[in-house]
């Protein structure tokens, strides 16, 4: 089934813009435009209004890339049933996984991985919850791996790997760090977080999915914290942390083998969230992203 055409047209369309999408694409400008020129004649309408630096699809347009994307999906998703029937092992599998952690993760799987699947092409993506959320939705990648909450879950399916509780973590020099202990001596003690209202915290920025379940914590302990400022890694938090800089909200993954420096405190509604793998709704989920998503669970619950 030759879908070139479909896959042109749908660049454009990703890329709003005819001389990116070519370029893509690995084709001249040109080309495409007689491509899309072509496809237009046939149906006897315009699909873009076009512009120099933006191609926005027109009414007809969007009813074709709607019907588009459905076409390669159903290609895809015939490609790999049968190509799972035919041999299971080989084939693609396009794997998402978010920033810091899921490189982690994704480098401990994939040995394993290679050696059940050697003739499998993965395709590693690192990429943010929502963008992985956006692919699922298209097609465009066979399975995803994120945290998040309940109420950040769209229509496509998830599959439960672990739940991830969030801790306070402030600097060792803090006056409180005294009534902490290792997490190898136990859980941590539980500490009033309305004790640190005054002190500066630094927060994951606002469009990540923690940054809902971080400031749920602060309203329901009853004040808004002092943001010192908004970073989009953990790590940097951590790091500032370490420097007696702030305090701030750091889930279990990154406190589980202790951190110099750090003193860590449980919140007394113990927060958490989920980590899972996801695919699109109703898509066919290989042997081989099967095997995958398990190894990811072992490696979660390790």
């Amino acid at each position: 089934m030759d879908t070139k055409q479909i896959e042109y047209i749908l660049k454009i369309a990703e890329e709003n813009n005819i001389t990116r999408a070519a370029e893509k694409l690995f084709i001249t400008q040109p080309a495409l435009n007689q491509q899309l020129l072509r496809l237009e004649k046939e149906l006897g309408t315009q699909l873009f209004h076009r512009s120099r630096t933006d191609w926005r699809p027109t009414e007809a347009g969007k009813v074709y890339l709607e019907n588009a994307r459905k076409m390669l999906q159903t290609k895809q998703e015939t490609y790999r049933i049968i190509n799972d029937m035919v041999s299971d092992k080989k084939g693609r599998l396009s794997v998402g996984f978010t920033t810091g952690r899921g490189i982690a993760m994704f480098s401990a799987v994939y040995p394993e991985f290679h050696r059940e699947f050697p003739e499998i092409i993965v395709t590693p993506n690192e990429l943010s919850v929502k963008k992985q959320q956006a692919m699922i939705a298209r097609g465009d990648l066979d399975i995803g791996f994120l945290t998040l909450c309940d109420n950040q879950r769209t229509s496509d399916e998830y599959i439960p790997i672990a739940t991830e509780e969030i801790y306070l973590a402030i600097p060792k020099k803090h006056p409180l760090s005294e009534f902490s202990t290792a997490m190898e001596s136990g859980p941590f003690p539980i500490l009033d977080i309305a004790s640190f209202a005054y002190e500066p915290f630094v927060l994951m920025y606002k469009e990540s999915t923690i940054r809902q379940l971080v400031d749920g914590i602060f309203e329901e302990a009853g004040f808004e914290p002092n943001v010192l400022f908004e970073t989009a890694s953990t790590s940097t938090i951590l790091t500032m942390i370490q420097a007696n800089l702030c305090c701030g909200l750091i889930p279990y993954y990154y406190l589980r083998k202790g951190y110099e420096g750090i003193a860590c405190f449980s919140i007394q509604s113990h927060p958490s969230w989920d980590v899972v793998a996801t695919y699109r709704k109703g898509s066919y989920l290989t042997h081989a992203a099967q095997y995958f998503i398990e190894l990811a669970r072992k490696y979660w619950k390790a």
